[in-house]
Formats: structure tokens, C-alpha cells, sequence
């Protein structure tokens, strides 16, 4: 049975480490301690401070090693945590305000051995630390994706995901590294996968929680996130796109789609201000950013959500 590494991308987040290692120590050692189980499991943090704000939190923690990737984004880190892992034949990624539920990763695994699929992925749900506000609730904006086990995808985030390292080496997929601090790294990775002919599947019994911290439980994150999802999905169709004409279609299809989602979020904005609707005050506010997002990547913007400096941001 073959090696597998749990990597924990991370980024001034030494709390939250302490609290999730442990935690991924615990799966990795059920799964190789199951009677019929062979496996043998590491936990990696990959710090993508240069100076190193995870170390000590990481040397808390028996069986967790930990190395610095100083290239700027999570593409740079999560390509390091492939190379890392060169001797697994798995890699599972788990964001660090992220917290597995028990089987998380029992259950991508027998979900991969059942498959044969290059990538699993797994179920994410949202934990507040405090009530949300009427608008954000009627919304639904933080409920993800749930699918029967064993569906066929072809997109997956990387907060939750399981992958067969020799199928990815094979297909010579990487994650880019110009879109590290823009986000929408991980579709255009599991995009170029599934179109190299690599199956992925979900697996809809490994459950984890995603903390959203107060700073993100108000509108102008949400918008701001809408756009950032609706720029990175039309740059992605950008580079996917073929040639000339392909390139045109793609521009074309994020004008028209964005014009759309613009008129149609302005026009449901306003029904709901007349019935006093906030479901479709929310939704259709986000459907207009997220349209505005999608226009201006058909014009060369590229949102950096994660820039790290005010000149950047």
C-alpha cells in the first residue's frame, strides 16, 4: 500500500496550526493503524513565510515536518508540498482554518482505492464565530457543493482534496504559480487534468469545517470574493482556450456571460428592494459582481485576492 503525506499549506497562521496538526497527527495514525491497513502517513506543513511564523507551532507536534517555501502564493506552496512528497504516492491538502471531521481521511482514500481516480474530493461546511447578518444568511453565500459519492467532476478545490501523485506526474500538471495571489490556482489545475483525460471523483463522506473568521462574515467580503471568483473563472477559460479564435470565444463568453450576470443582478436587486426580499437583494448583488469580475479579466485584469502589500492589493 503506498505512502501518503497530509500538506497543510500556511501562512501567518501559527493558532491555527496548533490547533489543526495535531488533529491530521490523529487520522494519519488511524488509517495506518486500521487491521488491514499498510499505509504509512506523513504530516507536512508547507510555511510560505520567509521567516518562518509556523515553525514553532509546527515543533509542538510530534510527527509533523515542516519547511519554508518563500516564493509569494499558494501556487509556489502547493507545488513544494508536491515535491516534498515524492516518496507518497497520495498527497491530501488541507487548508490551515480548516478542520477535518473524523474519517476525513479514511474516507478519500477508500473512495481513491474504489476509483482509481487521480483526485478525491471532499466535502466542505462553514462554522461561524458568531450569528450572521440577516443579508449574508438569506444569501447562503458559504454553502458548497454536495454530491453523491463516486460522481464524476471536473473541477475541485484543493482545500479538501486527495491526489494520486503518479497520475499527476503523468500528466505533467502543476499548479501556476502567476496565479498564487489571485486564487483560482486550483481550478485551472484540476481543469487541465480532467481535459488531459485524468478521472476525478467526489467523495461526499470526508467532511471538514471551514472557520470563517468575523472578518469575512460581512458584505463587502462576500462581493469582493464574487468578484475575485468571476475574474478567476474567465481567466481561467482564458488560458484553457486554444489559438486565436479560441481566445476570442473565451474574451467573448466573459463579456457576454458578465454582461448578463450584471443586468440580471442589477434587475434582482431592485425586484427585491420593491418585495423587500433580501435572498434576492444578496444573490442578485453577487451575481453582479461576480459579472464585473468576469468583464474585466476579458479586458487583462487579474484580481490578486491575496496580495500582500497595499501597492499590490
Amino acid at each position: 500500500m503506498p505512502n501518503l503525506t497530509i500538506a497543510v499549506p500556511t501562512y501567518h497562521r501559527p493558532d491555527d496550526l496548533r490547533e489543526l496538526l495535531p488533529a491530521l497527527v490523529a487520522q494519519g495514525r488511524a488509517l495506518a493503524d486500521e487491521a488491514d491497513s499498510d499505509y504509512t502517513v506523513e504530516v507536512l506543513a508547507v510555511d510560505n513565510d520567509p521567516d518562518g511564523s509556523g515553525r514553532d507551532a509546527a515543533a509542538q507536534v510530534d510527527g509533523v515536518r515542516y519547511v519554508v517555501e518563500p516564493r509569494p502564493g499558494i501556487a509556489a506552496v502547493r507545488n513544494r508540498a508536491i515535491d516534498e512528497a515524492a516518496g507518497s504516492r497520495l498527497l491530501a491538502f488541507i487548508d490551515d482554518d480548516e478542520r477535518p471531521h473524523p474519517g476525513w481521511l479514511e474516507q478519500l482514500v477508500r473512495v481513491w482505492e474504489a476509483s482509481g481516480a487521480s483526485a478525491v474530493s471532499g466535502r466542505v461546511v462553514a462554522a461561524f464565530e458568531r450569528p450572521l447578518d440577516p443579508w449574508l444568511k438569506a444569501g447562503d453565500f458559504f454553502t458548497r457543493r454536495s454530491l453523491p459519492t463516486g460522481t464524476l467532476i471536473d473541477v475541485a478545490a484543493a482545500g479538501n482534496l486527495l491526489l494520486d501523485l503518479d497520475q499527476v506526474r503523468a500528466s505533467g500538471v502543476r499548479f501556476a504559480l502567476d496565479l498564487g495571489l489571485s486564487g483560482g490556482e486550483d481550478t485551472l489545475f484540476s481543469r487541465q487534468l480532467h481535459r488531459a483525460g485524468f478521472r476525478m471523483v467526489w467523495c461526499d463522506e470526508s467532511v471538514i469545517t471551514d472557520l470563517v473568521p468575523p472578518a469575512r462574515q460581512n458584505r463587502r467580503w462576500v462581493l469582493r470574493r464574487a468578484w475575485s471568483h468571476g475574474n478567476s473563472a474567465a481567466v481561467v477559460r482564458l488560458r484553457l482556450s486554444d489559438g486565436t479564435l479560441g481566445t476570442l470565444e473565451a474574451r467573448a463568453w466573459a463579456i457576454g456571460g458578465g454582461a448578463a450576470r450584471v443586468a440580471g443582478g442589477v434587475l434582482r436587486v431592485a425586484f427585491g428592494l420593491v418585495t423587500g426580499s433580501l435572498r434576492h437583494q444578496a444573490r442578485g448583488s453577487r451575481a453582479a459582481y461576480r459579472g464585473l469580475g468576469m468583464i474585466w479579466a476579458a479586458f487583462g485584469g487579474v484580481y490578486q485576492e491575496y496580495a500582500r502589500t497595499e501597492t499590490a492589493a
